[in-house]
């Protein structure tokens, strides 16, 4: 499995992890609270179609030993905050929601679990993405928060995100080129 996003469409990104399962386990990252504040960002989610999904993001909190957040992102240092309505909801297999802004105007990202050999494949698609800046940005911000979460479920440190971060956007600067 190739741990890199690609673009399968104009204005979306898929990427794809084998985790640690059950699929009960890994759907309790992606939903719960304080699961996903360990590798993404808190926040309530109402686990239905229409529900509202609130995440809380303090990046620069989510692993030790750490590189200062880039001037690029200084706004995202500290706690930040986006919300969202879930479009599709079938738990512990399905979940999509809108990522910030107006719903029909904003992108939206869908999580797919399925159990494979013990593992869970979980394959992330976000779509709608305004242009070539967004797309790499998501793309590193997908790559660098599953790497972490992949890491949590083994029960190992995460490498630092924003170190992290800023190195896979200059590497999918590199795999996805502009226009």
């Amino acid at each position: 499995m190739n741990d890199f996003g690609v673009v399968t469409a104009p204005g979306t990104v898929r990427i794809e992890r084998l985790l640690s399962g059950p699929i009960e386990r890994v759907w309790s990252y992606l939903t719960e609270s304080e699961k996903r504040g360990r590798w993404l960002a808190s926040g309530e989610m109402e686990l239905r179609v229409g529900g509202r999904v609130e995440h809380v993001f303090n990046n620069s909190e989510l692993t030790e030993h750490d590189d200062p957040a880039p001037p690029k992102y200084a706004k995202h240092a500290g706690e930040s905050r986006m919300h969202g309505k879930i479009t599709e909801c079938e738990p512990p297999r399905l979940l999509s929601y809108t990522w910030g802004g107006d719903p029909a105007e904003g992108s939206e990202v869908r999580f797919e679990l399925t159990p494979r050999a013990g593992k869970v494949l979980l394959v992330v698609t976000h779509r709608r993405l305004a242009d070539h800046d967004e797309m790499i940005s998501v793309a590193a911000g997908w790559h660098t928060h599953l790497d972490i979460l992949l890491d949590r479920l083994e029960d190992r440190e995460p490498a630092g995100f924003w170190a992290t971060h800023t190195r896979l956007e200059a590497e999918y600067e590199r795999r996805i080129p502009a226009g």
